[in-house]
């Protein structure tokens, strides 16, 4: 598939930043993860009533390009930082040069590549595919988003985004596209939307979890990336389908007297981590590998910490509110799904009210980094280490642009 770039600029909020907001500091949690960039791409049919038999009229197009980049505009004016310029680690200047935007055209229809999607391919819908410095740690100077609208022959539309992980997790990142297109959709139909004004962000969450500025800032960076599990390599992607029919199948099996009614994401992931357990093990069977293949594993789960505060974090407040669950897997037998359940849903509890109200105010710091050395002595523990992050809840299929809603949403 063929991808044109037709142009390139950036699109500046409409209204210019206050004074005392031009620097926006991260919060504690938001040093939490690594600052990569997020990538995500949204796949848009035709909608059919704009259209008649096969023709396409060039016009609807150009209108709706016209639309997304006015809309743009408007909705940097709430998420600011968004349209900023990293600072430093820890924090971004909001100087309004504003966000990178590309268009992009196909020369196929968007059904020749969603009949088999390749994976491979995914990239060409976001911004810049070969600049390898959105796939890796930011630098001063770089942006925090940047946007790819890409058309087909067909009249189809990807939109594709990268976004920074400084400024936000999967919920933040939501919230802004539901607000872009909140306020796209105002325009297409000339009338005002109710769902802008609710989905206004906020950005406190570094009032609740400073930083401490008694604590250097280098010294808290590389404590706490010392303490994350994460590994340095080479990446493969790949994509499973589970239609309903397996997912309600995997769901009877991984229930279980302490887990009456798993949840899909319970049941997928626990499916994947066993495989990858019995996997790993066999290898290391067979092979000269020093690992010892009788210790346990680590299932280590992303967990949206909004919901579990006391009181709760509204679902508008941007930037990152994740903690990793972790749970160690023994393996001397064959583990079972309900086990695996059972044992996640435990790591999962123990982050509650008490945990995150833990991490907030001026002793915040040190609970943190106690909470890291924690993490650190069951990842060392383990004989490797399985993650999940589960995208489900994000409501990506439910951003509507004024002209349907996605077909489709990935990520690579």
């Amino acid at each position: 598939m063929e991808v044109e770039i037709l142009s390139k600029e950036c699109i500046k909020p409409s209204s210019p930043t206050a004074h005392h907001l031009e620097t926006h500091k991260l919060s504690l949690l938001d040093l939490y993860l690594p600052p990569a960039y997020i990538p995500l791409v949204l796949y848009y049919p035709m909608n059919q009533q704009h259209s008649s038999a096969n023709i396409i009229d060039d016009h609807i197009i150009s209108t709706r390009l016209q639309l997304l980049k006015q809309a743009l505009s408007e909705t940097l004016a709430l998420f600011y930082p968004l349209a900023g310029k990293i600072k430093d680690l820890h924090s971004i200047d909001c100087n309004d040069e504003g966000i990178y935007f590309i268009e992009a055209r196909a020369k196929s229809p968007l059904d020749e590549f969603l009949n088999l999607p390749s994976i491979s391919l995914i990239k060409e819908f976001l911004p810049d595919p070969d600049d390898a410095k959105w796939r890796s740690i930011p630098t001063p100077g770089d942006y925090v988003a940047s946007v790819q609208v890409t058309t087909f022959s067909c009249g189809g539309m990807t939109i594709g985004a990268y976004v920074s992980h400084m400024i936000g997790d999967g919920t933040a990142f939501s919230l802004f596209l539901k607000s872009w297109a909140a306020a796209t959709a105002r325009k297409s139909y000339n009338e005002e939307s109710e769902a802008a004004l609710l989905l206004s962000p906020k950005f406190d969450a570094s009032l609740s979890f400073p930083q401490n500025d008694a604590y250097p800032r280098q010294a808290c960076s590389t404590s706490i990336r010392s303490n994350l599990p994460i590994k340095f390599g080479r990446c493969v992607c790949r994509r499973f389908l589970f239609d309903a029919s397996a997912i309600a199948n995997l769901k009877a099996k991984a229930k279980g007297s302490t887990v009456q009614n798993p949840t899909r994401v319970e049941a997928v992931t626990t499916l994947l981590g066993k495989c990858i357990m019995a996997a790993s093990k066999t290898q290391a069977r067979s092979s000269s590998s020093d690992r010892d293949s009788d210790k346990p594993f680590a299932l280590i789960h992303a967990v949206n910490l909004r919901g579990r505060a006391t009181p709760p974090f509204s679902e508008n407040y941007m930037g990152n509110f994740i903690w990793m669950a972790s749970a160690l897997c023994k393996t001397e037998e064959e583990p079972e799904l309900q086990g695996l359940v059972c044992q996640l849903r435990e790591a999962i509890a123990k982050l509650n009210g008490d945990f995150v109200n833990s991490l907030q105010g001026d002793e915040g710091l040190l609970n943190f980094l106690e909470a890291l050395k924690y993490e650190r002595e069951t990842y060392t523990r383990a004989a490797d280490r399985i993650a999940y992050s589960s995208w489900c809840n994000f409501g990506f299929y439910e951003i509507d642009f004024g002209w349907g809603k996605p077909i489709w949403a990935s990520v690579t």
